[in-house]
């Protein structure tokens, strides 16, 4: 019967703490952070300058001619507009603090999100002429007029 008693008293704080852990986890994600001025700045700063890198290397990549037949070079070039892509869209993402302004970081996310989109497709074999690629291709369109905007010193 003791034995019991202390189970059922053991069992109980486990749940009570359990049911604790779980209130307080709760309780701390629905608060929302401020950032001072200087924070989101920073952010923005630092977003940008991750925009302004990758809309340079991918226009760079993604635009380089191929002379004559050279086969080789031409599979060179896809693959480097693969990798150009992928890897910025991703750091893109990754750039994006959670400091950055919801105005600035959501484009981002969406330009970040739809380059690799585009890389992905490209490897599976996908051409630019696609009806698929050729939608992703216009949101990247206008995700690069929006953030130039919002990027003042990403223009070019």
């Amino acid at each position: 019967m003791r034995r019991a008693v202390i189970l059922a008293a053991l069992a109980f704080l486990m749940a009570a703490g359990a049911l604790a852990v779980s209130l307080y986890t709760w309780w701390s994600s629905t608060r929302t952070v401020e950032y001072t001025a200087e924070q989101q700045s920073a952010a923005r700063d630092s977003a940008c300058s991750a925009y302004t890198t990758v809309r340079t290397g991918v226009q760079t990549n993604t635009n380089l001619a191929v002379a004559g037949d050279d086969v080789s070079g031409a599979l060179a070039v896809a693959a480097n507009s693969r990798v150009a892509l992928m890897s910025g869209g991703q750091y893109v993402l990754d750039r994006v603090d959670p400091a950055t302004p919801a105005e600035l970081a959501e484009p981002l996310r969406r330009f970040g999100n739809t380059l690799l989109d585009v890389g992905a497709a490209a490897t599976a074999g996908a051409l630019n002429t696609d009806p698929a690629q050729a939608d992703l291709l216009a949101q990247i369109d206008e995700l690069n007029a929006q953030l130039t905007q919002l990027c003042p010193t990403a223009g070019g």
